[in-house]
């Protein structure tokens, strides 16, 4: 057992002082950072930035002054200049970046303005509806005096419905935790993601790497293949948790000062006061069974592999499987209830994305919930079972991969040791 103990710490010493780790957790930081910050940094591009300058044209001659009241009402979002030139005589100003555009103000068949607004391209599409929103105040106010209404009537016209939502079934999510939850969920669906895909591959690239520097054969003599692997998944499991420990308290330090702005930014997607904490409890124990149900796969597709560059083209199969684990998941987010996702759920190697989205967004049975991870202990014993087998023979297989064929090889190995 103390052999066991110095292979979990030798993989993970050995990981926690790499380069790729270092370099992923301070980007991961970064990106923290610049997300808690994305108000402030926006506005700080923002203050560098000159309004545009719009040329009017009002064929009309007569809404000019309305609309550019509507433009100050908006909070003057662009500039404008009332121009006598001709349209042919604006084109060549704004080809020569005089101004950043020109608005043609005419009437459609209804005596109402409509405009075509001209720029060096269209990339930027809120000037356009920044324009269209201008233009849809004056549309509205003309046609308020010709339908001889008061400015209240109009308002009261279009204010937004009210619809009031009422779930019936007993202990319902509301609204608002609805959406924290949703918000919730579309995190830690992501960092289950990007976890198991990154240290699913990190195990299988251990092993193909001791592999080829023929260190293995050093290994198999004091230590028994299945330790061997069971220590790389310990180890590197226990690197994930260190690298998710320094993400959670830096994330939770930067965004704390700022959750009610971020909240507020998002909708309320990360209100996360209403969430109970059963959800984060579920995201961690399916987080924990994903990630051995992944990295026992990868390990035994390791042990087949003799070079580092086949590791990829081994492991792409369980890396579709994530990925479709993970598309069934965002479909999942908009509607939970489905038969599809019900079903889904219950299917192994979707199950630490699916379920928890269940888990997450609805109230069900903590039967299910129990089978599910029943499921997953079962389907994690299993693979350990089959994996340490096919990883006792598959390390003393040397030579280029012929794919799955190996397995095959790897099992009749491990019968004769």
């Amino acid at each position: 057992m103390n052999k066991f103990w110095i292979i979990v710490g030798h993989t993970y010493f050995n990981k926690v002082k790499t380069k790729s780790f270092i370099i992923t957790t301070l980007l991961t930081l970064l990106i923290l950072f610049g997300i808690s910050n994305i108000s402030t940094i926006i506005q700080a591009f923002e203050k560098d930035e000159e309004a545009k300058t719009f040329a009017v044209l009002d064929q009309t001659n007569t809404y000019f002054a309305l609309f550019e009241d509507n433009v100050e009402k908006l909070g003057d979002p662009f500039e404008i200049e009332k121009s006598t030139l001709s349209e042919t005589e604006l084109d060549k100003k704004v080809l020569e970046e005089e101004y950043d555009g020109m608005i043609i103000i005419t009437k459609d068949q209804n005596d109402l303005p409509s405009a075509t607004v001209k720029t060096l391209s269209m990339t930027d599409s809120q000037i356009f509806a920044q324009i269209e929103q201008v233009l849809q105040q004056t549309k509205q106010e003309i046609g308020r005096v010709q339908l001889g209404l008061d400015s209240s009537d109009l308002n009261v016209l279009f204010t937004p419905v009210e619809i009031n939502k009422v779930a019936l079934e007993d202990n319902a999510k509301t609204e608002e935790e609805l959406n924290q939850a949703r918000g919730l969920v579309y995190v830690l669906l992501f960092v289950i993601y990007f976890s198991v895909i990154f240290y699913a591959s990190m195990i299988a690239t251990e092993v193909a790497t001791e592999k080829s520097s023929r260190v293995m054969e050093i290994l198999i003599s004091s230590v028994s293949p299945v330790k061997q692997m069971f220590a790389k998944l310990i180890g590197i499991g226990l690197l994930s948790l260190t690298q998710m420990f320094i993400i959670l308290v830096f994330g939770y330090a930067s965004i704390q000062s700022k959750i009610d702005e971020l909240n507020t930014m998002t909708g309320g997607l990360l209100g996360f006061s209403d969430i109970p904490t059963s959800t984060f409890v579920y995201a961690g124990i399916y987080f924990i069974l994903g990630y051995f149900l992944f990295a026992t796969l990868a390990a035994f597709l390791g042990s087949l592999v003799s070079r580092i560059e086949d590791v990829q083209q081994l492991i792409s199969p369980m890396i579709f499987i994530i990925v479709g684990a993970f598309m069934i998941a965002m479909f999942g987010l908009g509607n939970p209830e489905t038969p599809f996702i019900t079903i889904s759920s219950y299917i192994p190697f979707f199950t630490p994305m699916i379920m928890f989205l269940r888990v997450g967004m609805l109230n069900i049975p903590f039967w299910e919930i129990a089978l599910s991870i029943a499921i997953l202990l079962l389907s994690i014993t299993a693979l350990a079972i089959f994996g340490a087998r096919v990883y006792k023979g598959g390390v003393l297989i040397y030579g280029k991969s012929s794919s799955f064929k190996d397995l095959k090889r790897a099992l009749m190995m491990s019968k004769d040791k």
